[in-house]
């Protein structure tokens, strides 16, 4: 595993760029200014000893040598031992409904993203826990497996679009269903599913997906998005062209409360509304905390080795070639045209 252990100073890459503009403006001004002097090629006769391609070449290995600084400073390390440690914790599988009533706006900015904020707040609170993340519409299917990266998560997260099913619709119970069978098969270890949705289904067969999650002694927890007043469902975000249906109306998506009331009810979890405050999400951990806690393994790199040595000896030499290279040609080396 490779991992910078002061990742803030890659910001000064920037620098890299800013100075490759600078140096090229610096290189057409001087050549505009020359231009007024006479013809190039007689120039060139008056001043033999300058050279057009060495100072480029200077430039290019203090760049290089700025680059390697840079990555000295971020300090980077690979893993060098990696082993399974135990930890205290509980496994939550989120199931995310990514069907298109997800992109109704009676929640800002969206349903969707919505959730995704949540989901990232949630993960903030999580502390030797792990969990996985279903996404669902007409169909189900892993986004990621059960792990304790939870920067694997956020950024799985954050790549989550109603595009990434093709079969719309609403398949709660496959949801639950895939969720309940991704679970790790440790005993005494608490279990929830997280199921964020507006509980539009349409396929039917949710109590029996409840009934044999909580037989596996799983928690199933609801967290409502939308309104029961309902929303147009934007074509695209922040349009003004909605959905509509095969008789030209446009298509009102209403948050079922009641259904989601009753497979949290069912699942011996708890129902939660998500609106724009944080009191779902802090009802929803609170929930989490109070489940037992069980050991949980999980595979880490215990032991990083360090690499930034080899990135000071590679700016040491690209340094000392750029301090030798003479910006004018050396006369004893006059007759190559190594630069030219």
């Amino acid at each position: 595993m490779f991992k910078f252990a002061n990742p803030e100073y890659l910001y000064l890459l920037i620098l890299v760029p800013i100075l490759v503009l600078a140096f090229f403006y610096y290189r057409y001004r001087r050549a505009s200014y020359l231009k007024r002097f006479g013809d190039k090629n007689l120039l060139e006769q008056l001043m033999p000893s300058v050279s057009t391609a060495r100072p480029v070449l200077k430039f290019i290995l203090f760049a290089l040598a700025l680059t390697a600084v840079i990555f000295t400073l971020a300090q980077p390390q690979v893993g060098a031992k990696k082993e399974t440690v135990k930890r205290k914790g509980v496994e939550v599988m989120i199931a995310l409904d990514i069907s298109n009533s997800m992109m109704a706006e009676d929640v800002v900015p969206n349903r969707l993203e919505r959730s995704k904020q949540i989901l990232m707040k949630l993960i903030d609170n999580m502390n030797n826990d792990k969990l996985g993340v279903v996404v669902f519409a007409g169909d189900a299917f892993v986004q990621l497996p059960m792990t304790g990266d939870y920067k694997a998560a956020k950024l799985f997260i954050s790549s989550i679009s109603t595009s990434m099913v093709s079969l719309q619709g609403t398949s709660i119970a496959k949801a639950i269903d895939l969720s309940t069978r991704s679970f790790s098969d440790r005993e005494n270890v608490g279990r929830a599913i997280v199921l964020i949705t507006d509980a539009e289904d349409h396929e039917g067969d949710t109590d029996a997906a409840v009934k044999r999650a909580v037989e596996q002694g799983i928690q199933v927890n609801v967290v409502g998005i939308g309104k029961p007043d309902g929303s147009l469902i934007p074509m695209s975000p922040g349009s003004s062209d909605f959905k509509k249906d095969r008789s030209g109306n446009p298509v009102v998506s209403k948050l079922n409360e009641q259904m989601a009331q009753d497979i949290a009810m069912a699942g011996n979890g708890i129902y939660v509304r998500a609106d724009n405050t944080n009191s779902a999400l802090n009802e929803l951990n609170s929930n989490i905390e109070k489940m037992s806690s069980g050991e949980i393994e999980a595979e880490v790199y215990s032991a990083f080795n360090e690499q930034f040595q080899i990135c000071i000896w590679i700016a040491l030499i690209l340094l000392l070639l750029e301090f030798c290279l003479l910006e004018k040609k050396n006369k004893l080396f006059s007759n190559i045209k190594l630069f030219e």
